[in-house]
């Protein structure tokens, strides 16, 4: 009975490697048209009688209440003219990055019909690294300031945790993640399973959209950290389980396991040990299960509700 089981299993992971190699070679045919406009380097090399065509070419990116001789003086500004040499010397012609979006919005497309190329429009914004997209349905700005390497430099006075994941890979990562902020519903996320469960879902869509992404990377995890969180899945989950965290509304929680944090907070000898975000990783692997186990879209899955996608997930963590 051993041997068919394991012979089952093995036919099981063969016909599911099958359909996602048919999905994938179905989505390497959809057609999408990727231009990035690099207003970096257009306000790098333009001189202030030049401005009134910038401000025509990206009206959105001025506002009325900033009067012109502020843009201007920014053209000459010290630390401006420091962004314009990195980001160019960081970026060139952006082709790696460009592949990525390709590679992305073919994937949107897939699995959302609806979905259209946005324009893409790059900038630096002074590394204001909690601000490094906005997404909306008609345009994508990318402040790749914030994405020059985990050791540059201007990142000095950034908490390493934070700058680790300030690197050009990241950009696809994180675009993949805003874009799944805006198809996930949650009415609540009042417990530490909501949030496991809400950054669950984030993560299995970025399963789905940058597959050519590792798992590493769609956490912002180092290879060392992800194998930490997969070696001691069953500890942090038995650990949560048994400190009955799962319905507990205490607001620490989320800071301790799911918030940037430089490790998570268990209280115990081994927390420097650890990454943080651990909760997240749990979440993922419940949604997994869940979609393992049940014939639903990742549409559907994306607005379930949470107890529904945990009593339904049989997730059982690896001993």
């Amino acid at each position: 009975m051993k041997q068919i089981a394991i012979f089952s299993f093995i036919l099981l992971a063969f016909f599911s490697c099958k359909d996602e190699d048919t999905v994938e070679n179905k989505i390497l045919k959809i057609e999408t048209n990727v231009i990035v406009e690099r207003f970096d380097r257009a306000f790098a090399n333009a001189k202030p009688e030049g401005l009134a065509e910038l401000k025509t070419t990206f009206p959105f990116l001025f506002s009325k209440r900033i009067p012109d001789s502020l843009w201007i003086e920014r053209m000459q500004d010290t630390n401006q003219l420091l962004l314009n040499k990195a980001t160019h010397e960081k970026f060139g012609d952006f082709k790696d990055i460009t592949n990525d979006l390709h590679a992305l919005f073919q994937h949107l497309k897939y699995y959302n019909k609806t979905f259209a190329e946005p324009r893409v429009v790059t900038l630096t914004n002074f590394v204001k690294y909690r601000e490094k997209l906005v997404v909306t349905d008609t345009v994508v700005v990318i402040a790749i300031d914030n994405y020059l390497g985990s050791d540059h430099e201007f990142y000095s006075g950034i908490q390493k945790y934070l700058s680790n994941n300030m690197k050009p890979s990241q950009i696809v990562v994180d675009l993949a993640q805003a874009y799944s902020e805006e198809q996930i519903f949650q009415l609540k996320r009042r417990t530490l399973l909501d949030e496991m469960i809400f950054f669950g879902k984030q993560l299995y869509f970025k399963d789905k959209m940058i597959p050519f992404k590792t798992d590493a990377e769609k956490i912002g995890y180092s290879e060392e950290q992800f194998d930490f969180a997969k070696a001691n899945e069953d500890m942090v989950w038995t650990h949560f389980v048994e400190h009955e965290m799962l319905y507990d509304t205490n607001t620490s929680l989320p800071a301790r396991f799911i918030a940037d944090a430089p490790f998570s907070k268990f209280y115990l000898e081994l927390d420097a040990q650890t990454p943080g975000r651990l909760g997240q990783y749990i979440g993922w692997q419940i949604v997994k299960s869940y979609m393992k186990n049940n014939e639903v879209s990742l549409k559907e899955m994306l607005q379930e509700d949470v107890v529904e996608i945990f009593n339904k997930s049989n997730y059982k963590p690896p001993k």
